[in-house]
């Protein structure tokens, strides 16, 4: 009986160990760059755009649409710029089972 404990808790050291040597191995790291920033700069330029066009104008709407318009292309030309010149990487991490 003696014998079959020792075989056994062996059995169990042996497995607890292996687990975690497997789980070291399980994760794989990937560099990936983060999402563009067009879309961000472009809602924030037409927001402001929309704004100061109505704040501007006489006529109200109208003001809001061609101002809301040229701040999303503004907006959208910052963030390319940005996307270019700065580009971000990260890495990510993930596990496999």
């Amino acid at each position: 009986m003696k014998k079959i404990m020792y075989v056994l808790s062996l059995a169990f050291g042996l497995t607890v160990v292996s687990a975690s040597f497997s789980e070291a191995q399980a994760q794989t790291t990937k560099t990936k760059t983060t999402s563009s920033r067009k879309g961000k700069y472009a809602l924030i330029g037409a927001g402001a755009g929309a704004a100061t066009g109505a704040i501007v104008s006489k006529n109200h709407g109208k003001g809001a649409l061609i101002g809301g318009a040229a701040g999303a292309g503004a907006g959208y030309l910052v963030g390319r710029h940005k996307d270019k010149k700065h580009p971000e990487v990260r890495t990510v991490t993930k596990k496999r089972y």
